[in-house]
């Protein structure tokens, strides 16, 4: 089987596609291949959280080797965002996607989808993208909205659909040679990008306004003093999205 013309490995159970993809990383896989599984036992989220892997969602992992230094394996979070996005936007026209910093991608100001990147070899750098999309159900029980795109679009088609928009994106970034063209994409369907956020970083909190994405991809967060600083990691409120979950409660 392939996915907009790149071989797939199909599972009907593992344990994580990014484990999997770690482990042929390791017995010198350098890709380009899709792993997909119907169900996980160990579904990983960003900063080690759980991801309900249930039958019905869509679970896989894009392998490939870049070239480049593996300091610009970061830059890929953006370019895979982008590609949901345009996934999505190519299924349900009326959708109306967001991307909220720094890859979840939104519908309705709930999630529906996780982005994983991880650097899993070296010499070359390889990279694996974990794509968990909430296809025919959400999970229960999160401590923010969640959604799924529906049951009558298959799973298949949403990951032949994100491959393809994948390449795309890939071929753009160019191994971080194209980043400004992504980083020109992504911040004209960046959620909140102009409006307040407060920024959670250790035990501080930085009040301020979302004014751009840096090079490195890290949020621009302008204070009122004028003062700006670049967040790299942490918990990141956005009053755009609360107006947006406000309205469509």
């Amino acid at each position: 089987m392939q996915a907009a013309g790149i071989p797939v490995r199909h599972f009907d159970r593992i344990d994580s596609t990014n484990a999997e993809a770690r482990r042929l990383a390791e017995q010198g896989e350098r890709g380009p291949v899709w792993l997909w599984a119907d169900e996980q036992t160990g579904g990983r989220g960003r900063m080690g959280r759980s991801w309900v892997s249930e039958p019905g969602n869509l679970y896989a992992t894009f392998l490939f080797a870049i070239s480049a230094d593996p300091g610009i394996a970061a830059q890929v979070s953006f370019v895979a965002a982008l590609a949901v996005h345009d996934m999505v936007t190519a299924l349900q026209p009326a959708a109306q996607p967001s991307i909220k910093w720094p890859n979840d991608v939104l519908i309705g100001g709930a999630k529906f989808c996780g982005v994983l990147p991880e650097v899993v070899g070296a010499n070359p750098t390889r990279i694996a993208i974990g794509c968990g999309v909430n296809v025919a159900h959400a999970p229960h029980g999160t401590p923010y909205p969640v959604t799924c795109l529906g049951a009558a679009i298959p799973v298949e088609s949403v990951l032949q659909e994100l491959s393809l928009s994948l390449s795309k994106r890939l071929k753009i970034w160019d191994e971080g040679r194209g980043f400004p063209a992504i980083r020109e994409a992504w911040g004209a369907r960046a959620l909140g990008l102009g409006g307040a956020v407060t920024a959670t970083v250790g035990a501080k909190e930085i009040h301020g306004i979302f004014t751009g994405l840096a090079a490195d991809g890290a949020l621009i967060l302008t204070a009122a003093d004028g003062t700006v600083s670049h967040i790299h990691s942490g918990e990141v409120k956005f009053a755009a999205l609360e107006a947006l979950r406000r309205k469509t409660q």
